[in-house]
C-alpha cells in the first residue's frame, strides 16, 4: 500500500507547488493576462429620436410665449424645444416659478406638476383606439404620458400624451 501512496503522494506535492507559483500574491500586481481577462467594459449608446426642431405646423416660438402668457403665467424663461414640446420656466399669479410643456401644434399649456384626470390604463386605449400597436411603457412625468408603441406603419415611436383627454401631442420619428 505504501508503493501505491508513495507516487501518489510526491504527485500532489509537485502540483501544489506548481500552483503556488501560478497565483499571484496579493500585494503583487496581477499579471497582464489576469488583467485582461478580469477587466470588462460595457459602452451604451443613447439615441434619441426626437427632432431637435418643432415639427411641420407647430407655432412659432412668440406663438408660444403667446399661450403661456394666455394661460396665465408671467414672465416666461428658458424656453426651448426639447423632446417634442416647448419647455420653459415660468411665473404664475401665485409669484412662484413653475415648470411648463407646451404642445407645439396646439399650444396647450401643461404644468409639469399637475395631476392627471387620465390613468394608465385610459391613456394606453386611447393611443390604441386612434391607431397605434404595442403601446408600452406608459407613464406620467412632467405633466405629459409617455409611451412606446408602433405607428400604423410599423415604426417604432415614441409618444406624448394629453393628461386630460390622451391625445398625441408629440410624436417621435419613426
Amino acid at each position: 500500500m505504501s508503493k501505491r501512496l508513495l507516487p501518489l503522494l510526491i504527485g500532489l506535492s509537485i502540483g501544489g507547488v506548481a500552483f503556488a507559483q501560478t497565483q499571484p500574491s496579493p500585494t503583487s500586481p496581477p499579471t497582464p493576462m489576469a488583467a485582461s481577462s478580469m477587466t470588462h467594459t460595457t459602452t451604451t449608446t443613447t439615441t434619441s429620436t426626437w427632432s431637435t426642431q418643432p415639427p411641420n405646423g407647430a407655432m412659432s416660438e412668440n406663438a408660444i410665449k403667446t399661450a403661456i402668457a394666455d394661460a396665465g403665467y408671467k414672465e416666461v424663461k428658458d424656453l426651448e424645444f426639447k423632446d417634442g414640446v416647448w419647455r420653459s420656466k415660468a411665473r404664475g399669479g401665485n409669484k412662484k416659478w413653475v415648470k411648463l410643456a407646451v404642445g407645439p401644434v396646439s399650444g396647450r399649456v401643461y404644468p409639469t406638476d399637475a395631476p392627471s384626470k387620465l390613468d394608465e390604463d385610459e391613456v394606453s386605449a386611447k393611443l390604441t383606439a386612434t391607431g397605434y400597436q404595442n403601446v408600452k411603457d406608459v407613464k406620467f412625468d412632467h405633466g405629459l404620458w409617455s409611451a412606446k408603441a408602433k405607428s400604423n406603419d410599423g415604426h417604432s415611436v415614441e409618444l406624448l400624451a394629453d393628461p386630460n383627454d390622451g391625445s398625441v401631442v408629440a410624436q417621435s420619428h419613426g
